[in-house]
């Protein structure tokens, strides 16, 4: 895909010099006469520029208005700043606000190239999409490579630098993380960027497996070894030779095939149950757990020798309540993901929508919200994905997947009736929402409303019930 460029300047004159210089660089550009026209492409491309490139000076919304507005609501596109001479300071300052770079006027072609070269590097690390190995370039295409995982928050940049780093090496790690923050994507990535990547990778669940057949599916059995064993069996070590092998949810192992891992770890060979011969494997092994197993060491459940075998290197998962800027990315992958999948028209998401599944708590990670995605698609109508749209658990606060018990972050009074509860809290959401969306848009009453998917004047309405006069300017 062609990378596409947008120049923002009020002089036309510097716009046609840009575009021109940039499309023989091989991009593709558009252009905008200042920050609110530049702020409506955006909006309609739904963050599909690479980079930003804007002059600081301008009439209306200027070069600092849209750097804030676009770290805000495209936090993984770079800006590149234009200044003049006399504005070197306020484009350092606009540096320390979250531009990529500056360059001033008049610019040199090569510098200008180069410092957009690099701000295209830096939109692929925050997508998630390129990570090369050490010492070249990677050895699968990136984007099949990651998968799914996605993020353009610090959490998720700092992971794939480690990702990067460790994946080459045939060192154990240990992923650790809540359930549902993708454990097994991160292991499968990893087995993908190494240069085992043609070998197999193999995963086993710790949980799924029972005490009395561990030994067996772990190291195998050769006929005869047992009953109900009618033929020779390779265990999952022999099958993952040459390759990766995940061990999930390691916490679950039991005390004895502890000992027997650790011996399998050391001397790099496994016996089967009944065999007569040990038999070398080469694997690299990854163990992953949302267990506290430092706690298990100290009360004697799990042994620390092991522990510290396997925990060579640690990855550590973010769960996704402390990467809220990770959110909105997700959400458009999983709708373009099942709107393909369930052969559904792809839709957006209102601003409203998209605010309530940010501030959700999801304890259950990417794995709750690819569910409720899921289900967004598979159920919403309209041209567009509404708050009405979004399931209770999302509309009234944290809540226990499993046990179906509101933790909600603030829970609520009982005072009153239920009804009268679900009322205030619904009422308090609303008008958060609004008074977000009109922050977002600079309190214009009219684009606020599209965002929110209503009529303007049931904004109107809604602003007078809520006391949300103050927050709007004059519209000319």
């Amino acid at each position: 895909m062609t990378p596409r460029v947008l120049v923002v300047d009020d002089e036309r004159n510097i716009r046609r010099v840009l575009q021109a210089l940039l499309e023989g660089e091989g991009y593709e550009v558009d252009e905008a006469g200042d920050g609110d026209e530049a702020r409506a492409l955006l909006r309609r491309a739904q963050g599909d520029y690479d980079v930003v490139l804007t002059d600081l000076r301008m009439p209306s919304c200027d070069g600092l208005q849209l750097l804030r507005w676009t770290r805000e609501s495209h936090p993984d596109t770079p800006v590149v700043m234009l200044t003049a001479h006399g504005t070197v300071d306020i484009a350092v300052e606009a540096m320390r606000e979250g531009a990529f770079d500056f360059i001033t006027k008049p610019f040199d072609d090569g510098e200008l190239s180069g410092i957009v070269e690099r701000a295209m590097a830096q939109r692929d690390a925050n997508r998630g999409r390129a990570y090369p190995l050490e010492g070249g370039e990677a050895n699968s295409d990136p984007e099949e490579a990651l998968g799914d995982i996605i993020g353009i928050s610090g959490p998720m940049i700092r992971l794939f630098t480690l990702l990067k780093k460790v994946a080459p090496s045939p060192t154990t790690l240990l992923v650790r993380g809540e359930s549902g923050t993708g454990k097994e994507l991160v292991s499968a990535a990893v087995h993908r960027l190494s240069d085992r990547s043609d070998g197999p990778f193999v995963a086993v669940n710790c949980t799924a497996i029972p005490e009395n057949l561990f030994e067996s599916e772990l190291f195998g059995h050769e006929k005869g070894a047992f009953t109900g064993a009618v033929s020779s069996r390779p265990g999952r070590f022999e099958l993952a030779h040459g390759g990766t092998l995940l061990l999930d949810e390691i916490g679950e192992l039991p005390p004895a095939m502890q000992v027997k891992l650790l011996r399998v770890l050391q001397e790099r060979r496994v016996e089967r149950i009944g065999g007569v011969r040990p038999i070398d494997v080469d694997v690299r092994l990854i163990a992953a757990t949302n267990a506290n197993l430092e706690k298990m060491v100290e009360e004697g459940t799990f042994r620390e020798d092991l522990f510290y075998r396997l925990n060579v290197v640690p990855l550590e998962l973010p769960p996704l309540r402390e990467r809220p800027t990770d959110i909105p990315v997700l959400v458009r992958h999983f709708i373009q993901r099942f709107s393909d999948r369930l052969g559904r028209p792809v839709r957006s998401i209102t601003a409203a929508a998209e605010q309530a599944l940010v501030e959700y708590e999801w304890p259950g990670n990417i794995r709750q919200l690819e569910n409720v995605i899921e289900r967004l698609v598979l159920l919403a109508e309209g041209t567009e994905y509404c708050l009405a749209d979004l399931p209770a658990e999302v509309l009234d606060g944290e809540r226990d997947p499993e046990a179906g018990v509101d933790t909600a972050r603030e829970e609520p009074h009982c005072s009153g009736n239920l009804k009268d509860i679900v009322r205030q809290s619904s009422q308090k959401l609303e008008r958060g929402l609004i008074a977000a969306a009109l922050r977002e848009e600079d309190g214009n009453v009219t684009r606020a409303a599209k965002r929110l998917g209503i009529s303007r004047k049931g904004l109107q309405l809604k602003m007078k019930d809520y006391g949300l006069r103050n927050e709007v300017e004059e519209e000319a």
